[in-house]
């Protein structure tokens, strides 16, 4: 199994509102890419970080294989919702790793 997380910031600049809507959307296209992209064995987006956090969205994935990864970075829904969210987002970070 691969493990695909990503941390993102919203941009300073967006207001309260702008923020909801952007992690509302950003959540909906992102899990909407896993019922498209075949060997997605879970994918989730938190948006409701506790005040603790450092970082405002999170994507927690896991994937067949390291090419079930890659086909999913490659999918035209992941391209689309991957346009948006640079859009809006800011200090990306980014840990791949492989369990049994």
């Amino acid at each position: 199994m691969v493990h695909h997380i990503v941390l993102w910031n919203l941009k300073t600049e967006l207001t309260q509102t702008e923020k909801a809507e952007a992690a509302a959307r950003i959540k909906r296209e992102l899990e909407a890419v896993a019922g498209q992209v075949p060997g997605v064995v879970s994918l989730r987006v938190e948006t409701e970080a506790l005040a603790s956090s450092n970082r405002d969205i999170g994507l927690i994935s896991v994937f067949e294989s390291g090419e079930a990864l890659q086909a999913y970075q490659v999918s035209p829904a992941h391209k689309a919702a991957a346009a948006y969210i640079g859009s809006v987002t800011e200090n990306r970070t980014c840990l791949d790793y492989e369990t049994e």
